[in-house]
């Protein structure tokens, strides 16, 4: 009987382009002000944003140069804004991660980070903070690219600091293109629940690949 195993790496179906971007604004009148500027600053101003959650990006995830977005274009953004007043600094980052799974499944994540730290803190934890992902995911980092802005508010201001994911195609793909189901990392929706039997538990750390930043 022939049989044919597969091994090696699986590329990931699909197209999803996009690009990283920072931008500060430390002469704000009001934070909603401050954060405007950054936006139009980002290149944003014009279009309507979708902020996402989660750390998994879509399958097929290729980093971009920057494009300009048509007036009321929808556009989705991982996005960590920071704010501070008067002489005072925050800083904010996103990074992201072309990644391989045990499997050999190519798949790419995201993280973001505010904090009211210099630049170079900020920097740090955002790396720490990417590599936590890439652990509990059990992802062997391939590839990454990190930006971090810092901003120093004006007197008597506010200021804002952004950093974006920009995706702008994601909108475009409805129901594109999906990875395998993954085992053992979440509890199937069906599972019965038993009272005091633990459902949940720390998570086990593991080696997500030797890597620096």
């Amino acid at each position: 009987m022939d049989f044919k195993v597969e091994t090696g790496r699986r590329r990931a179906e699909g197209s999803c382009t996009g690009w990283l971007m920072t931008s500060v604004a430390p002469w704000g009148d009001t934070k909603e002000d401050a954060f405007d500027q950054c936006l139009v600053e980002l290149g944003l101003g014009d279009s309507r944003l979708i902020r996402m959650e989660g750390a998994m990006l879509p399958m097929g995830f290729e980093p971009s140069p920057p494009e300009d977005l048509a007036m009321g274009s929808l556009v989705e953004c991982h996005i960590a804004e920071s704010y501070t007043y008067d002489g005072g600094i925050a800083s904010a980052g996103v990074a992201w991660a072309q990644c391989i799974t045990p499997e050999g499944d190519e798949c790419s994540i995201v993280a973001t980070l505010s904090t009211d730290q210099s630049y170079e803190e900020t920097e740090l934890m955002l790396k720490m903070n990417l590599k936590r992902k890439l652990a509990s995911r059990d992802l062997e980092v391939v590839k990454h690219e990190i930006a971090v802005d810092e901003v120093n508010a004006a007197k008597d201001h506010h200021g804002c600091a952004l950093a974006a994911l920009i995706l702008p195609d994601t909108m475009n793909m409805q129901s594109g293109p999906v990875g395998r189901v993954r085992g053992g990392f979440t509890k199937s929706a069906g599972t019965s629940f038993t009272p005091g039997s633990g459902t949940s538990k720390p998570a086990q750390k593991t080696n997500s690949g030797d890597f620096s930043f």
